[in-house]
């Protein structure tokens, strides 16, 4: 088993280096547009968690999970030589819905904000000059 601290380290350098790989070194055009939001790697380093998401949001997530899955091979060999590790994580992807959320939170929060300076406006009645 591995330390938590070093678990961290491991995550982080994947995401480093996947996203590096995915914006120089993958010629896939369903992989453009892809960040890595988050990488999880258990404990035994049996598997590695990918997070992802992209610009378009959930349309595009099955084509881009499709496109990660054939390159995973690829992936996985790249990530092998400059991570130094005894055994390497396989890789498993998965499509990251946050993104999308805090976006749709934000335009709420902005139309409640809209909603309440007409409201303060219409309290005060009309502007007498």
């Amino acid at each position: 088993m591995v330390s938590k601290v070093r678990l961290e380290r491991i995550s982080e350098r994947m995401k480093e280096e996947l996203s590096e790989l995915l914006l120089r070194g993958v010629a896939d055009p369903r992989l453009s547009g892809v960040h890595i939001t988050d990488v999880r790697v258990d404990r035994e380093l049996s598997y590695a968690d990918i997070y992802v998401s992209a610009i378009e949001g959930q349309q595009r997530a099955k084509e881009i999970l499709e496109g990660l899955e054939h390159a995973q091979g690829f992936l996985r060999r790249e990530l092998a030589r400059s991570i130094e590790l005894r055994v390497f994580p396989k890789l498993r992807f998965h499509w990251d819905p946050t993104p999308e959320r805090a976006d749709r939170i934000e335009r709420l929060l902005a139309s409640l904000r809209e909603r309440k300076s007409s409201l303060e406006e219409e309290q005060r009645g009309p502007s007498q000059e």
